[in-house]
C-alpha cells in the first residue's frame, strides 16, 4: 500500500467537499494554493462558471482530474426517456472537454426522485431494468469519446431517491452483463461512505481487479449521523476503517487518486483554506 504521510500528491478534492464556501474558480484557486493536483467537479458547478471557462481553468492551474459528478438518474417515465439519454450525453461531452478520465454515474432510484415529474412508481425492479438499459445505452455513445463509465453504488438508505444499485456486486454484476469483455469502459466508483458496511465488499474487490476499479472516495460515517446527506465525517472522525479498504483497492493494483468527497454541512460552515488543510493532514495521517 502506498505511503501517504510524507506527502499528498495522491489526494484529490471532489469540490462538493466545499461547494459553499465559492465557486468553482475560487476552489480551482485553493486547490493551486495548497499544492492540491486533482480535483473531480461537479457538472452544477462547471455551468455556473461555464464550460470553456472550467476548462481553462484547471489547465491553468495544471490540475488532473479524478473524475467527473456526475451522469446516471437513468430511471424516469416513458416521457422523459429522451431527456435522460441527452443529459448523459452532455455529460459525456462535458467530460470529455474537462480532461476527466471518468464519468462517474448515481444511477437513480424510482422514477419520481431520479427524473422530478415523471410519473410515481413503487416498482423498483423496473428501476434496476432501466438502470441497466440506460448504462448500456451511454456505454455506446461514451465509447465513442473514449470516456470510461463508474458506477457508484450508494449506501442503501439511498435506494429510493439516488441509486438502486446499493452494492458493489450489484455495481460489478452491471459491468460484467453490459461489458463481458472487461473493456477498461465501464468499471465502479468505490466510496467508502457507501461500501464500509458490506460483508461482501473484500471479495467484491478482489473481483473487481484493477480494471473495474477506476475511482476511489473518502471520508467518514459519523455514529450518530444527523443527516443522511449532509453529514458525512472528515476521515479519521468516524468508524471507517478507512486504510482496509484503501488497502484491498490498491492490492488489485489501483494507483489513483484518492478523492476526498464529504457532504457536510458542518464542514460547508467552516472556511475553504482551513477545510482543505484539514483534508491534507487527514490524508496524510488517516487514510
Amino acid at each position: 500500500m502506498r505511503n501517504f504521510s510524507g506527502d499528498h500528491r495522491w489526494l484529490s478534492l471532489n469540490t462538493a467537499t466545499v461547494r459553499k464556501q465559492g465557486d468553482l474558480l475560487a476552489i480551482i484557486d485553493a486547490c493551486a494554493r495548497h499544492g492540491i493536483r486533482a480535483i473531480d467537479p461537479w457538472r452544477d458547478q462547471v455551468a455556473a462558471v461555464g464550460l470553456d471557462r472550467a476548462a481553462r481553468a484547471v489547465r491553468d492551474a495544471g490540475l488532473d482530474l479524478s473524475g467527473y459528478c456526475r451522469g446516471g438518474m437513468f430511471v424516469s417515465d416513458l416521457a422523459r426517456r429522451t431527456e435522460v439519454r441527452d443529459d448523459n450525453r452532455r455529460a459525456v461531452d462535458e467530460a470529455k472537454a474537462l480532461g476527466a478520465p471518468c464519468i462517474v454515474l448515481v444511477v437513480g432510484g424510482l422514477p419520481q426522485y431520479s427524473r422530478p415529474g415523471s410519473s410515481p412508481s413503487k416498482d423498483i425492479a423496473t428501476a434496476w431494468s432501466q438502470v441497466a438499459d440506460g448504462i448500456a445505452e451511454m456505454l455506446e455513445y461514451a465509447r465513442e469519446a473514449g470516456m470510461p463509465l463508474a458506477i457508484e453504488p450508494l449506501h442503501p438508505a439511498y435506494a429510493a431517491d439516488r441509486a438502486c444499485v446499493n452494492t458493489t456486486k450489484q455495481a460489478l454484476d452491471l459491468c460484467d452483463a453490459i461489458d463481458p469483455a472487461r473493456s477498461g469502459m465501464l468499471g465502479t466508483a468505490l466510496d467508502v461512505y457507501h461500501v464500509w458496511w458490506d460483508p461482501e465488499l473484500m471479495g467484491q474487490i478482489a473481483r473487481a481487479g484493477k480494471d473495474r476499479i477506476l475511482a476511489f472516495h473518502v471520508c467518514d460515517w459519523l455514529v450518530p449521523t444527523k443527516d443522511m446527506l449532509n453529514d458525512r465525517g472528515m476521515m479519521g472522525d468516524g468508524v471507517i476503517d478507512i486504510k482496509r479498504v484503501r488497502a484491498a483497492v490498491e492490492a488489485q493494483g489501483f494507483s489513483g487518486y484518492s478523492e476526498i468527497e464529504i457532504f457536510s454541512n458542518d464542514w460547508w460552515d467552516r472556511p475553504m483554506d482551513e477545510v482543505i488543510r484539514t483534508c491534507i493532514e487527514r490524508h496524510r495521517t488517516v487514510v
